[in-house]
């Protein structure tokens, strides 16, 4: 499989790697996460640590759940590895018991590849890959590498036809990978010692993870520009650019990726939309019951205090230079309306307002209000109306000042509003489908998977990406390069065996609390098993 969505490939351990036979063992290899970090090139947008143990292995060969994240052929590669290569007498003592970093770093080869980083034994001897060359039939063929004074090796292995590069990086700690260009930026790389390019967890609480996952938010633009044929695809774009890093433990289900830690954001960066939440306080999660069923994704934000929102936003757009264009709009909507829109609207908002694309690709805003009655004035007034129900702005990007970035794709966007909601689209038809969707009860929480997936997600938030991977298939063909689509729809192990994902922040101390939830599909995976089983 083309290293599909290589995100994905960062989780590979998850769900292998959790069994009550590690918590007998748990030993302190993670004590020093910081100095093998270091050493791992800063445009990695994730890295995931776990220990080097047989208990990982051993259920890591016959879990569902880990073969539909990674695919057919990279499971088969990584298995290879392990047992060919460091399962050899002369290299089982090489990351024995060690804490192993993978790392995902987009290429100029228009791709993205792993990096595998890991601290060897103190015992361990370089000298033993010479000694293993020399042997016959071993399945691989080693031969010396050199990058600069770093000392390394190309191993070919037979059965795969592939080169996997090895060297050792600093003292003893070895970098290895399938790219020998990502091998090479490797030992190029010299750390920034006033650039933190990874927020680690306190060295105690590492020590007595189950497994950890690092996230780089300013390097998944770069990433995702590999993934998708569009840079500008607005798929969690405002997660995309939020100036932060994240450390997240692994929480074990067995038909579940969970994650939760803290995300930290970087304040002395420019700041992003995503900022503004970090100020207010957690929110129970209610707008989504009234998300349609036909939802591809969604972005979904929870305010404590509408005003403080509203004015932090104002401040955001001043700062980022719109200042004039903004009081120039709500000052024509004054001379032409006689309505003071901005003053108005903030008072009626609530505490709930999201964005969601359809599986037709069809985008809407639903945002919540204290009273609908009230608020229809004043819409009424700023439009054109279609009906008695439906009307259009008359006014351009209205909704990008009133509520910010995530809701720059509607510029002059037709609106209704039902009970205390304001819905927005870019089309009448789109507003009579959510009509219809409403007031039949089409929504996305009538169905058990929903029921089962939310069941996971925290109830509280302040911001709330989901995706349903059984909707989102038409959009992903359209937005995935080909290799990468192809790999989603034709391989029998892919993410189209996950129901939905989400990832959520809830503001805490200026910064986020963080969950990551992906749940994979109701059981009926003979087929998925058949695949696995062929590689053990």
């Amino acid at each position: 499989m083309k290293r599909i969505i290589v995100i994905t490939l960062i989780l590979i351990a998850a769900t292998a790697y959790i069994t009550v036979k590690y918590f007998e063992n748990l030993n302190t290899s993670g004590m020093h996460a910081g100095n093998i970090t270091r050493t791992i090139p800063d445009n990695a947008a994730l890295v995931f640590e776990f220990a080097n143990e047989k208990s990982f292995y051993d259920i890591f060969t016959n879990n569902t759940l880990i073969g539909s994240l990674i695919g057919e052929q990279k499971l088969s590669d990584l298995d290879t590895v392990r047992k060919v290569l460091f399962n050899n007498l002369m290299l089982d003592q090489l990351f024995n018991g060690s804490n192993i970093f993978v790392s995902v770093h987009p290429l100029h080869t228009d791709d993205a590849e792993l990096l595998l980083t890991a601290a060897a034994s103190k015992d361990f001897d370089i000298t033993q890959f010479d000694r293993l060359a020399k042997l016959q039939k071993t399945g691989f063929v080693i031969t010396p590498l050199k990058i600069g004074e770093k000392k390394g090796y190309t191993i070919y292995f037979t059965s795969l036809k592939k080169r996997f590069y090895i060297i050792n990086k600093v003292e003893n700690i070895f970098s290895a990978s399938f790219s020998k260009e990502l091998l090479y930026q490797s030992a190029a790389y010299k750390s920034d010692k006033d650039k933190q390019a990874f927020l680690l967890l306190p060295d105690q609480q590492n020590s007595n993870s189950l497994a950890n996952l690092y996230v780089n938010y300013e390097q998944l633009n770069p990433l995702f520009n590999q993934l998708f044929k569009n840079s500008t695809s607005d798929l969690f774009k405002s997660f995309r650019l939020l100036p932060a890093l994240a450390a997240l433990n692994l929480n074990y289900k067995t038909d579940a990726l969970m994650f939760n830690g803290f995300t930290n954001v970087i304040h002395n960066k420019p700041a992003s939309y995503l900022n503004l939440f970090t100020a207010q306080q957690p929110v129970v999660n209610e707008l989504k019951g009234i998300f349609p069923s036909t939802t591809a994704y969604a972005m979904n934000m929870a305010v404590s205090d509408p005003k403080k929102f509203t004015a932090d936003l104002s401040e955001f757009h001043n700062k980022a230079g719109l200042k004039a264009e903004k009081d120039q709009l709500f000052q024509k909507i004054k001379a032409e309306t006689g309505i003071n829109l901005n003053t108005e609207f903030n008072n009626l908002l609530s505490s709930e307002f999201a964005v969601i694309t359809t599986r037709y690709q069809e985008k809407m805003a639903i945002i919540m209000v204290k009273d609908g009655s009230k608020l229809r004035p004043f819409m009424i007034n700023i439009s054109g109306m279609i009906t008695d129900d439906t009307g259009q702005f008359n006014y351009n990007k209205l909704p990008f000042f009133l509520l910010g970035d995530a809701f720059n794709s509607f510029r002059r966007p037709y609106f209704r509003i039902i009970d205390n909601y304001l819905i927005l689209a870019n089309t009448s038809k789109e507003l009579e489908s959510y009509n219809d969707t409403y007031f039949n009860r089409k929504f996305l929480n009538k169905t058990d998977q929903y029921l089962r997936f939310d069941n996971l997600v925290a109830e509280r938030s302040n911001v709330a990406f989901f995706i349903n991977f059984k909707n989102a298939q038409p959009i992903l063909k359209a937005e995935l390069k080909s290799d990468y689509y192809d790999a989603y729809k034709n391989n029998a192990l892919s993410w189209k065996n996950y129901y939905a994902a989400s990832y959520q922040f809830t503001a805490a101390d200026k910064n986020f609390y963080t969950n990551f939830c992906m749940l994979q599909n109701a059981p009926d995976s003979a087929g998925v098993k058949k695949i696995v089983e062929k590689l053990q």
